[in-house]
């Protein structure tokens, strides 16, 4: 069991996930956090990572750091997403072994399961059928990820236990228009296409100050603008997104995400995962969702009530739709005593709110 005091080191408390449990371990009294930017501590180089071990000697892990995109970023950047997150994963989870950390709290996805899986997404459903090609690679390094939580945890007795988030949003999410997820990249080509709209030339250049496009931001003409924006199916008239709306996805407040880790983190060990009993013991993680599902269309279109977007919703079916259905069995979550409580309307409408407040504020500073 953890105490208020232990150390806990959250890699990754930049991030979506990451930033999210820092702050809800805080709000619970836990004040002894570690938390190192990548350019304090690159989690890609083995020595700088077993000094970092060596100097803090945490208590607890959290393994929220990772190598993310999007589709677009899946496919073009393929040998980066294996390697990046297998190297981390090698050097984090290695050196939380040779340092004897009592817990280790390792964040994956539910990209992990076959293309084609039953529905809804047991943990039992991992590696019985081919993955999604688009995210592949990803996807192999979490399976080799919560394979080595399982793995250390079998051998050595470890308390190594992997959680697999559904599709996450939130604070501090990435609005790249290229890398990001889907929700976020959907609310920020929404707010852009509104904004062409309505001729607010201000608020678009805000918005590009504040994250260029390819190198375009707010100094640019308004033609080198609209005609970046178009690249990304942003119009004043329409909202282009890829693939035909049809996939269905379910979707996690990150803030919901975080609370459901701190609680595995503080109330679950490796022995509560599996059976007792089992002859095999394998599919120790832990799905983390709401057992709720979208149409990538509904949750467009949720987007653009919200924003009050007056154009054209349409869609390129030139481009991958990505895997058609990914909803998780929760069943094992709510055992072990946890629920999600924000539904995906509240859940939109408050991502949309701290999106603009991020523009005004960066604006005014």
């Amino acid at each position: 069991m953890l105490g208020k005091d232990s150390k806990i080191y959250v890699a990754g408390h930049k991030g979506l996930v990451g930033s999210a449990i820092w702050n809800n371990l805080k709000v619970r009294g836990y004040n002894n956090l570690v938390g190192k930017s990548h350019r304090e501590l690159d989690l890609l180089d083995p020595i700088a990572v077993r000094s970092f071990f060596d100097e803090e000697k945490p208590d607890a892990v959290v393994l929220a750091a990772a190598h993310v995109g999007g589709i677009m970023a899946n496919l073009q950047y393929r040998a980066d997403f294996i390697y990046r997150n297998l190297q981390i994963q090698q050097n984090v989870i290695g050196e939380s072994f040779r340092h004897d950390v009592k817990k280790l709290l390792f964040l994956g996805s539910t990209c992990i399961y076959p293309r084609m899986a039953q529905q809804p997404m047991k943990e039992e459903e991992l590696l019985t059928n081919e993955l999604e090609y688009t995210n592949e690679p990803y996807a192999i390094a979490k399976i080799a990820g919560l394979k080595m939580c399982e793995s250390f945890s079998i051998q050595y007795g470890c308390n190594y236990i992997a959680v697999m988030p559904t599709n996450l949003y939130g604070p501090n999410d990435n609005f790249h228009l290229e890398n990001s997820h889907v929700l976020p990249a959907m609310i920020r080509k929404v707010h852009l296409a509104k904004c062409l709209n309505e001729g607010d030339w201000a608020s678009v250049r805000r918005d590009i100050d504040l994250r260029p496009i390819e190198g375009i931001n707010g100094t640019n003409s308004d033609t080198e603008i609209i005609e970046k924006l178009a690249k990304f199916g942003i119009r004043h008239d329409s909202v282009t997104l890829w693939g035909t709306g049809s996939p269905m996805r379910e979707f996690l407040w990150s803030e919901e995400m975080a609370d459901a880790s701190v609680h595995i983190l503080l109330n679950v060990d490796f022995k509560d995962t599996y059976k007792e009993g089992q002859k095999e013991i394998r599919n120790c993680h832990i799905n983390v969702g709401t057992g709720k599902e979208v149409s990538i269309r509904e949750a467009a279109e949720k987007i653009i009530r919200e924003i009050g977007f007056k154009g054209e919703l349409k869609w390129d079916v030139t481009k991958p739709d990505g895997t058609p259905r990914k909803l998780t069995d929760v069943t094992k979550l709510h055992q072990l005593g946890w629920h999600h409580k924000i539904e995906i309307d509240e859940g939109i409408h408050r991502m949309y709110e701290w999106y603009k407040q991020g523009i005004c504020i960066n604006h005014l500073t």
